[in-house]
């Protein structure tokens, strides 16, 4: 299983890295949206967990472009409580949005809610009660 994390946080991509590393065999990082986009194209993820306020290219312009040439499931993991920015991320691609902060469980039942309707069948995570 690949998770694709891109969140110009390295803090934060560091701690989803901990977090997800029990549950997935192989974690990629990006800390930028054009840097996410770029790893999309050569090595695919199951899943991308994506947030939306980053210099350069943010989270709604990282779904768009993705969704030029993949259908691979995005998941915002954002700060922003705010339904018009959820709306807009959820038009511009994204399939998920959660809330930071969230239980590394909730999280993860939401990466496994997307590989389920991506490949019924598959194997999911096992959930931990860690939170962030």
């Amino acid at each position: 299983m690949k998770i694709l994390v891109v969140d110009d946080d390295i803090g934060m991509t560091d701690l989803l890295k901990i977090l997800l590393a029990p549950a997935s065999n192989n974690i990629m990082v990006a800390n930028s949206g054009k840097e996410g986009v770029s790893i999309v194209k050569k090595d695919p993820p199951d899943v991308v967990i994506l947030d939306l306020m980053m210099p350069e290219m943010d989270g709604c312009e990282v779904c768009k472009s993705v969704r030029e040439f993949s259908n691979v499931p995005i998941l915002i993991l954002s700060a922003m409580d705010n339904p018009g920015m959820v709306a807009q991320a959820l038009d511009a691609g994204a399939d998920d949005y959660v809330i930071k902060p969230v239980p590394s469980g909730v999280l993860i039942a939401h990466i496994n809610k997307l590989i389920r309707r991506k490949t019924p069948n598959r194997a999911h995570y096992s959930p931990s009660t860690a939170a962030y």
